[in-house]
């Protein structure tokens, strides 16, 4: 929860501003301010408070506790110009808040964290359990000294600039329990699947001693455990739930069913006459893969298995739009910083190369090499990586998540992020060529054989559909634009309306509307893409327009 904090009629009208915009996120604390600030300071796990920056400190020293407790602060002025990020940046997330709350009131977020000032991840802001000399080796990796990383286990890290070879200063990627040494900084992954069976009634204490001494004979880290996995039929056994509870971890349960169909090396005949499967805590950590580090051990009551799952790649599939940097989605954005390996043709890649993080490992290639590009891409993720393969507009149209999703399989996490397609940016520039039903082709016989391009015309032209051409002329692919535009003017009359638009949206492009039969496919390029209307689109004004439905149409005449 947020809590809000205002002293003035100005600082109240921002504050309500915020508080409508996330209902249920925040809660609004009046009274005296002084009051207000230690009520919210103790039950929030963040605060923005309509102060100056000086009061909030003043209010707030006696109450702080160290980084690990303290709540996110963000002070917002009196004009509501700015929102400073002032205490908790990274631990209470008041970086990202002031960032979130910039958006709501159009203030600018002010960000002093030495890490983010300079587009670098912070050591604790990755998500994973960290220990040992986060400052010192945060400190080195500003100072632009030689970072390693010694990585382990592998896990989908955002970008750092690691240094290639031994360095006096190491990030440690590991599950196992070692105590950090100088000028080192331990993450700790959640790499490690606790399969857990109890009877009836087990002890909590008991079921987590078990846990815990299988971890430590192992030479493992607690911290790295990811969730305590079991059968259905202990779904609500309150030993196992109150273990996890302690271990702050979730229960994962899997039907007899499933577990009976995994390949254990101690089976037994107890569980399967009690839960109807031969194993339990063996099946449930291998259930979904993984390598056994701890066999089967039993106390009185319960039973356990360790399992180290490697941790999954991750593919993040990216439309980058038609070119506008202002059309660029903030989900893009965020999956470009996000990734460690960028992966796309020489020319998208130029376009965000500013966007990315230092450290971002960048793999580039040119026109012609699509497949080549997504193979790379899987491949990369395969390995443990946290992956962007970029593409223009939208990725799933005409572009890289095609052969991308064909390559990848179920061993790797995929995320599509939409863009801005070239069709919807010409249409906008137009005016509304496609306000009714439409379809985009692609002209290009590279992949797909004329003979099924000109089919899928003539059906978009007998449906009096409105068409938007891709790829529609080249300099070795000259005839095909006209031929399609034949097959449209055998059921359109010659003055229907035609988009004509390069480089949608770049400030090189252009625009004209035409008709089709005043339009000159010699004008045309593989940079611009082709609208024509339907029977019912008009010229208004200049305007490209097609009506939502034909009563509009027979209203005008």
């Amino acid at each position: 929860m947020i809590g809000l904090i205002s002293a003035t009629a100005a600082g109240a009208a921002a504050r309500d501003r915020l508080a409508a915009a996330w209902p249920d996120r925040t809660r609004v604390y009046d009274g005296p301010v002084p009051d207000a600030v230690r009520r919210a300071f103790a039950e929030c796990e963040q605060l923005v408070c309509f102060l100056a920056t000086g009061a909030v400190v003043r209010l707030m020293a006696p109450l702080l506790a160290g980084k690990a407790a303290d709540p996110g602060v963000v002070c917002v002025d009196e004009a509501g110009r700015f929102a400073v990020s002032l205490l908790g940046g990274h631990g209470g997330g008041a970086n990202a808040l002031a960032v979130e709350v910039g958006e709501v009131l159009g203030a600018r977020p002010v960000v002093t964290t030495a890490t983010d000032a300079v587009d670098l991840p912070g050591l604790d802001t990755l998500g994973l359990p960290v220990e040992g000399d986060v400052a010192g080796v945060s400190r080195a990796l500003l100072d632009g000294e030689p970072v390693a990383l010694d990585a382990e286990v592998t896990w989908p890290l955002p970008p750092v600039p690691f240094a290639d070879g031994p360095a006096a200063h190491t990030v440690r990627l590991t599950d196992r329990a070692v105590e950090a040494g100088p000028r080192e900084v331990l993450l700790r992954p959640p790499t490690l699947v606790v399969g857990v069976g109890a009877s009836r009634g087990a002890p909590a204490d008991e079921v987590l001693g078990l846990v815990e001494e299988a971890l430590r004979d192992a030479g493992l880290s607690a911290r790295s455990v990811a969730e305590l996995a079991t059968v259905d039929a202990k779904s609500d056994e309150p030993g196992i739930l109150a273990a996890a509870a302690r271990l702050g971890v979730p229960v994962v349960t899997y039907s007899a069913e499933e577990l009976s169909a995994v390949d254990v090396p101690n089976p037994s005949a107890a569980p399967l006459a009690a839960v109807g499967t031969p194993s339990v805590a063996e099946a449930a950590a291998l259930v979904r893969g993984g390598q056994l580090l701890v066999p089967k051990r039993k106390s009185a009551m319960a039973t356990c298995a360790v399992v180290r799952r490697p941790g999954r790649g991750r593919l993040a599939v990216v439309g980058l739009g038609p070119g506008a940097r202002d059309l660029l989605t903030p989900r893009a954005r965020d999956e470009l910083r996000r990734a460690s390996v960028l992966v796309g043709l020489d020319q998208y890649v130029d376009q965000i190369r500013d966007l990315l993080r230092p450290g971002t490992r960048v793999l580039e290639s040119g026109l012609g090499a699509e497949e080549e590009r997504a193979r790379t891409a899987v491949a990369e993720a395969r390995a443990g990586h946290a992956v962007a393969l970029i593409g223009s507009g939208d990725a799933g149209v005409y572009a890289m998540a095609s052969p991308a999703l064909a390559e990848a399989s179920d061993d790797i996490d995929v995320v599509g992020v939409p863009g801005v397609t070239a069709a919807l940016a010409a249409a906008a520039i137009l005016g509304a060529p496609l306000g009714h039903d439409h379809v985009s082709i692609s002209l290009s016989d590279l992949h797909t054989p004329w003979e099924v391009i000109e089919r899928r015309v003539r059906a978009a032209a007998e449906a009096d559909l409105v068409v938007t051409f891709y790829n529609p002329r080249s300099r070795g692919r000259d005839w095909q634009l006209p031929k399609a535009l034949a097959v449209l003017a055998g059921h359109r009359t010659p003055d229907t309306p035609v988009g004509v638009v390069r480089n949608a949206s770049r400030p090189d492009g252009s625009a004209r509307l035409t008709t089709l039969g005043a339009l000159d496919p010699a004008t045309v390029d593989m940079m611009t893409v082709v609208t024509v209307g339907n029977t019912a689109t008009r010229d208004i004004a200049g305007r490209m327009v097609t009506p939502r439905g034909y009563r509009w149409q027979e209203a005008a005449e």
